[in-house]
């Protein structure tokens, strides 16, 4: 069987639940799996270990490796040691988050690759490392080897100024952000790229975009200069995945607008596939005329679970992407 190689780009659940549907190829398909996950997250735990140590937010990475973690019940253990999230501790007076608990809200994994790229003063070793712990069929990268900022401008953010644009900063900020997101922007402007992330993208024979937070974990990889050059080169074909539903900071935005987005910030990108699910699209034609304008086939399939949830369900993800991706060119 020819290994094909894979390189999935995102970030937090979006890539988790691509990861996972790529794993239930097997044994149609021989897959060699690299995620590339998004360094700007600045929320939560790996908001806090990012200010208070420096380097790259751990929680995204994380979350791909424990996707990607073997099926051995010791493996299994550890990737839920590395989800386990320690919970407050009542203070003296027993009021819960007294001053020592510092450890409140971690999940035990962001702590160990924290430490492991203190250790080894590189992120990709840490990486390749939590990877052998946790038996990972495949590698995960980052985009850049130094965290980076995303900012938005962004239209209506006050509700009694519709009209009003403002510059949204954090990726937490505008993941959340209940106005209209008109421009993204990263911060450095041009972060230099994983070198690693860039090799893997020129030897790939997939390159599969999505699901996930359009613009703080999909579109961040397209304003990489290094990483959109090579996605433009590489000779691999590319496959987009829709998401089931808009979040806040996609309201108002159409299915067919999701793609133009990409064309929007990577004007010289090609596609080759578009997967959507069959319920979540409605009216096909406009999806249909937006994946032609990037060159590509819309794949209608149900890959999303049974519970009316806007969730993918890998199981049939990966059933839907096992004809996609094996198919001859």
């Amino acid at each position: 069987m020819t290994v094909v190689r894979v390189v999935a780009f995102g970030g937090g659940h979006g890539l988790s639940a691509s990861l996972r549907a790529l794993r239930r190829c097997s044994p149609e398909l021989d897959l060699d799996i690299t995620a590339v996950v998004t360094v700007g997250d600045d929320g939560g735990s790996s908001g806090r270990l990012r200010a208070e140590r420096g380097g790259l937010p751990p929680g995204d990475l994380r979350q791909a490796l424990v996707a990607l973690a073997g099926d051995h019940p010791a493996t299994r253990r550890s990737a839920g040691l590395f989800q386990h999230r320690f919970a407050e501790v009542p203070a003296a007076g027993g009021d819960a988050g007294g001053p020592g608990d510092g450890l409140a809200g971690h999940a035990v994994g962001n702590l160990v690759l924290c430490g492991l790229m203190e250790l080894l003063g590189d992120p990709v070793a840490a990486l390749e490392h939590a990877g052998a712990m946790l038996g990972a069929v495949g590698r995960v990268l980052p985009m850049s080897c130094e965290p980076v900022g995303i900012e938005a401008r962004v239209c209506g953010v006050d509700p009694e100024r519709p009209d009003e644009v403002r510059t949204v900063t954090g990726q937490h900020q505008v993941a959340v952000t209940t106005g209209r997101v008109e421009a993204l922007r990263l911060t450095p402007a041009a972060p230099v790229a994983c070198p690693e992330a860039v090799a893997a993208i020129g030897e790939a024979d997939w390159l599969i975009f999505g699901p996930g937070s359009w613009y703080t974990s999909v579109l961040p990889h397209l304003l990489v200069p290094e990483l959109a050059a090579a996605i433009v080169a590489s000779p691999a074909r590319r496959l987009v995945t829709l998401n089931l539903a808009a979040e806040k900071e996609t309201l108002g935005l159409s299915v067919a607008d999701h793609l133009a987005a990409l064309r929007w910030y990577l004007p010289k990108l090609k596609v080759d596939h578009v997967l959507a699910d069959s319920k979540a699209v409605g009216d096909p034609e406009p999806v249909e005329r937006a994946a032609e304008s990037l060159g590509a086939r819309l794949v209608l399939a149900p890959v999303a679970v049974t519970d009316g949830t806007p969730r993918h369900d890998p199981a049939a993800l990966g059933a839907a992407l096992v004809p996609v991706l094996g198919a001859d060119r």
